[in-house]
């Protein structure tokens, strides 16, 4: 039959299956020995025998699925696609109706397979009524006499409906009895080219991988199920290391497909079996590897391809959406892959041995398997799982709620991360978003990140022209990119994804998109950073144009970074609020809190309208959104239900080495800011209180509440909002809130007098704000603030309560910023032209007025000015 293959591929399907059942006749009486010799004799008739072996299932593949396989998937599924092929007993030849009348008689159950056995059902006894006019095989006869050149599915119904249950499980059995064969076929070769029984020239084992591909991509019975993992399990004991090695990843891809695909299914049985079926994985990658890396990066690609098929959400009854029953299984499946409490019970559910998943090599005494590590594989996947949910869910919504958006998209990018290039698309998906909400910095926080990931994988391979060193420089740009170069991006050139993207032009590709994107947001500490580690490239390259350009830019950058440092009025790049979400309705973010990082030009008002319009459209008719509009500490439980509650503060970023606890107010901190990133993690917002309940009140009852806030990595961040991780609180009482209050003007006008200008000549700008502050400093009609302090605290009954530090830090502070006016006034007096001499007359006038109030307090004052 073999000689003759030719011959056999012009024959039309009918006259194909004869010749494969008599095959499998032939095959099913050689003893083992004969098998030897036969696949022996001839390597090219063995490769013929094992292609004759595919054509089998796909000539007796039973398209109709039966109740022990039903379906999990949706019907995009790949099983199924295409074409149904014609029945295999639409015409009946004696060899095919014989064989199959054998299978429809038996109910075997072999020894140590488990119950129900794993082969057919056996045919229902009602099938045989006494009312049934012919036989099965003498009805088609009679069809087929009397209705010449009908079509195929006309005889099919012109049977009686009992026969055509007959015969469809007639063709189940046939096609379960032709699997099971092919299975133990199968087995035999595997073993015996284990033991070298046999030679063979497939260096990747092709043979067994192509029938296992053909079982798997095909509907089967449960039968069959229960009798391959005993077998699949055997086989990658036996070829392990050659089966998992990367000349095998395109089988290794499918694999993992298809047993991902498995763990969906609505039966209980076929899914767990497929839970053993990634454990076998699990064990052959710790027996031949000792680490799952490889495989984790195999199987976060082919879940990504799978969730393409896999429907994640369904639609409730309200027409909201929510998790899926595919995706709860899914979830299900890959918690038990990992549960060491469940394993044994499973193991022995399937038919294999306690014992199955120990992986101790040879020359070895050492079990490899790690519980730890699948752990750790079987939550990486279910990050990627519920990164893939949360995105589905958020279809509705996406184009309203932009920062859930953003976060959904960086989730998929974290979830992803071990497959270099499914990481960088979700970047870059991520990047877009944010280019259309004009979130410059955190666009270019995008790009950055993809450069990243392409820099780490060449100083892996050390095939770039950068070094761990310019990883670290990086990381100081955005923290998210890791400090670890590990090789990880070579595991993942898995078929389509490779570390052959990862080149020096890609990675110099995104610098200069940052670069861009850094431009437009202002932050030219971080373009100067970026071009540093582009200018390595150009040298290495000996690319003088571009390094001329990049120098031209470079100075072009630190024009603008000079130009901010010397600019009399702070820069500040961006706006920060808290936002606290309390009530049902927010769902996972009730009760948590965020820091919202917005353009510079965004008003507490504007955030509030925003963020209002964004969760309105979500209350339903029991909820509706109130803002609470102070910056009071709330207390959940005693908030009204049915409210869900938004409390939006404005919050102050936190310089790096900015002392918490100084008393002064924070209108002075962020000016005295060096060349520095601008990277923060840190906020607070202080809430003035009295010790009676009320908010506001005198002087010597205004108490202040300072609230430092941390967040879970730092802005710039990849996202607009990061979670509030850690609160902390400092009050300050009344006299200390005056003592801050003098301390920060004092501070104010010394800054003033000491600040170094960019240009000696160029006395205007230093004129300009050394006159605005000192109006607000002595000007008669403005130093109430100074007066009414000394009112409060130095006269009469309120001066015996304070102690008596206290009291000497105050008249402390009160001295100290009247000798600063006074020094203030002299440098005023050196500066000015004749137009300002008027100005000056006043400014002196009002600081001998506020000398001489003062003095009826503090009648030292007179000696020390």
């Amino acid at each position: 039959i073999l000689d003759e293959m030719p011959v056999f591929y012009n024959l039309n399907a009918v006259e194909k299956r004869e010749v494969l059942i008599l095959i499998l006749q032939i095959v099913r009486n050689l003893d083992d020995a004969s098998l030897v010799k036969a696949w022996q004799q001839s390597i090219a008739r063995t490769r013929l025998f094992f292609k004759l072996l595919e054509e089998c299932l796909v000539l007796f593949e039973h398209r109709k699925p039966a109740d022990g396989m039903l379906m999990g998937c949706s019907s995009r599924s790949p099983v199924g696609d295409g074409p149904a092929s014609p029945k295999y007993s639409d015409r009946l030849s004696p060899a095919v109706n014989n064989y199959l009348s054998e299978a429809s008689r038996q109910e075997v159950r072999p020894q140590g397979t488990p119950e129900n056995g794993y082969l057919w059902q056996r045919v229902n006894s009602q099938l045989s009524s006494p009312s049934q006019p012919y036989s099965l095989r003498e009805a088609l006869a009679q069809a087929q006499s009397s209705r010449i050149g009908a079509s195929a599915q006309a005889l099919r119904e012109s049977l009686h409906p009992i026969l055509r249950q007959k015969l469809e499980l007639w063709e189940e059995n046939l096609s379960a009895s032709v699997n099971l064969q092919v299975l133990e076929i199968t087995e035999k070769f595997s073993m015996m080219a284990a033991s070298h029984s046999i030679s063979t020239d497939y260096g990747k084992l092709d043979c067994i991988t192509a029938i296992l591909m053909s079982f798997f991509s095909r509907n089967q019975p449960l039968s069959f199920w229960k009798a391959l993992f005993p077998v699949f399990n055997n086989v990658f004991d036996l070829h392990g290391g050659t089966l998992m090695a990367r000349e095998n990843d395109r089988f290794l891809k499918q694999v993992t497909f298809h047993l991902l695909r498995l763990a969906v299914f609505r039966n209980e049985s076929v899914r767990k079996r497929a839970v053993i079926g990634l454990q076998i994985l699990v064990k052959s990658s710790f027996y031949c590897f000792m680490q799952t890396a490889r495989l984790r990066v195999m199987l976060i690609i082919t879940l990504s391809e799978l969730m393409s098929d896999v429907q994640v959400t369904q639609m409730k009854p309200d027409g909201t959406l929510e998790e899926s029953g595919e995706a709860r299984r899914l979830r299900k499946s890959l918690e038990e892959m990992s549960d060491e409490a469940k394993s044994p019970n499973l193991l022995r559910e399937c038919g294999l041995s306690d014992s199955a998943l120990v992986t101790i090599p040879e020359r070895s005494e050492e079990n490899r398997w790690s519980w730890s590590e699948v752990k750790y594989l079987s939550d990486s996947l279910l990050l990627a799982l519920d990164g893939s949910l949360e995105h589905a869910l958020l279809g509705s919504v996406m184009t309203m709620d932009r920062y859930a958006a953003a976060e959904s998209f960086y989730k998929l990018a974290m979830a992803f991360a071990p497959v270099p290039d499914l990481h960088i698309m979700w970047l870059l998906h991520l990047c877009d978003a944010h280019q259309e909400m004009q979130s410059w910095a955190e666009a270019a926080q995008c790009a950055v990140a993809v450069a990243g990931v392409v820099m780490q994988a060449l100083v892996a391979r050390n095939d770039g022209v950068w070094s761990k060193d310019h990883v670290t420089a990086l990381r100081k740009i955005c923290p998210m990119v890791s400090n670890e170069i590990t090789s990880e991006a070579s595991a993942a050139e898995v078929e389509g994804y490779g570390a052959s993207k990862l080149t020096v032009d890609s990675a110099v590709k995104y610098l200069q998109l940052a670069n861009k994107l850094f431009s437009q947001a202002e932050l030219y500490h971080f373009c100067a950073s970026i071009l540093e580690l582009v200018i390595p490239v150009y040298k290495s390259r000996r690319a003088y144009g571009q390094l001329a350009k990049c120098h031209t830019l470079l100075t072009t950058i630190y024009e603008s970074i000079l130009e901010q440092e010397s600019s009399p009025i702070p820069f500040t790049d961006a706006t920060y609020y808290r936002v606290g979400f309390y009530g049902d309705r927010f769902g996972k973010l009730d009760r948590k809190e965020y820091v919202y990082r917005e353009p510079r030009d965004v008003r507490l008002g504007d955030i509030m309208e925003k963020l209002s319009h964004i969760y309105e459209s979500r209350m339903d008719g029991n909820h509706t959104l109130h803002i609470i509009p102070d910056s009071r500490q709330v207390k959940a439980d005693e908030l009204q239900p049915g409210v869900c509650y938004l409390q939006i503060t404005a919050v102050d970023a936190v310089m790096e080495d900015e002392d918490l606890g100084s008393r002064r107010e924070r209108i002075f901190s962020l000016s005295t800011g060096s060349v520095r990133a601008r990277v923060f993690d840190r906020f607070l917002f202080d809430t003035p209180f009295t010790k009676n309940g009320k908010t506001q009140g005198g002087l010597e009852d205004q108490w202040k509440r300072r609230s430092v806030l941390q967040t879970e990595g730092s802005f710039p961040a990849l996202v607009n909002r990061l979670l509030v991780i850690k609160s902390e609180s400092l009050e300050f009482s009344p006299v200390e809130n005056a003592i801050g209050m003098i301390e920060t003007r004092t501070a104010a006008l010394r800054n003033e007098l000491e600040e170094p200008r960019s240009s000696e000549g160029d006395q205007l700008p230093r004129l300009q704000s050394l006159q605005r502050i000192l109006q607000g400093s002595v000007a008669v009609q403005v130093n109430s603030g100074v007066l009414s302090v000394c009112t409060a605290f130095l006269s009469g009954e309120p001066a015996t309560r304070l102690r008596s530090q206290e009291l000497q830090q105050l008249i402390a502070a009160l001295l100290e910023f009247m000798a600063v006016c006074k020094r203030a006034i002299r440098v005023h007096f050196r500066l000015i032209g004749e137009e300002d001499q008027e100005f000056h007359t006043q400014l002196v006038n009002g600081f001998q007025s506020l000398t001489a109030e003062l003095s009826h307090y503090i009648p030292a004052i007179l000696s020390e000015l």
